[in-house]
């Protein structure tokens, strides 16, 4: 951090009934994710923007994500065949999340971000393009010191806690490369360890801002 004043950022808290979250290091099988991946979160938020020519290369968010039940069910995959062509639909297992919160603080250009959020130019879906998102909008200062990880996603570090995540950061406009990270989350969100680096809300928690999502960085 460059400075010791408090930092204005916009807390935009997502929530949805249910949200499922493919691991896409499983090909085949729908095995879910405990947390939305850095990408996806990135996704929406360009979704909202109008698309990524509108988000400057190096845009960063933190996020924190919790879900207060979990389950499966069963959805129609539709496979294609080793030549890209549709096969025959099949039923399938699926995990999915309930009653699920996804805050992101954003402390670049909080203003514009607000309006942006207020009026999306493509609806706000958390995970599958079925599962709608509500959204509450606050504007907090952050003080620059070190908060609670609690249910933050963080970025894996000496003294992180929670689960070991491979999570994909950011992907190519065309899917032809992705960038991986290694990151922590802890779903039961009662990890009290404290985050280096981040940022400190009114209540505690921590903010840590996680690389560019931008397909830019994804260029070879």
């Amino acid at each position: 951090m460059t400075s010791a004043q408090p930092v204005a950022a916009l807390q935009a808290t997502f929530t949805a009934p249910v949200a499922s979250f493919r691991n896409p290091l499983y090909s085949g099988v729908q095995v879910g994710l405990p947390c939305p991946p850095p990408s996806t979160v990135g996704g929406m938020l360009a979704a909202a923007a109008g698309g990524w020519q509108h988000i400057p290369d190096t845009f960063q968010f933190a996020m924190a994500f919790h879900a207060q039940g979990h389950g499966i069910d069963l959805e129609t995959y539709h496979p294609l065949d080793a030549k890209g062509r549709p096969t025959t639909p099949v039923p399938k297992n699926r995990e999915f999340l309930a009653f699920t919160t996804l805050t992101v603080w954003i402390t670049e250009q909080p203003e514009r971000w607000r309006s942006i959020l207020r009026r999306p130019a493509w609806p706000l879906r958390l995970g599958r393009s079925q599962d709608l998102a509500g959204l509450h909008l606050d504007t907090i200062e952050l003080t620059p010191s070190t908060g609670e990880q609690r249910n933050a996603v963080v970025e894996d570090q000496p003294g992180a806690a929670g689960t070991a995540l491979r999570l994909p950061t950011a992907i190519r406009l065309d899917r032809t490369r992705t960038v991986w990270g290694t990151y922590r989350h802890d779903p039961a969100g009662t990890t009290p360890v404290t985050v280096p680096g981040s940022y400190r809300t009114p209540t505690g928690q921590a903010v840590s801002l996680l690389p560019p999502t931008h397909p830019a960085t994804a260029e070879a």
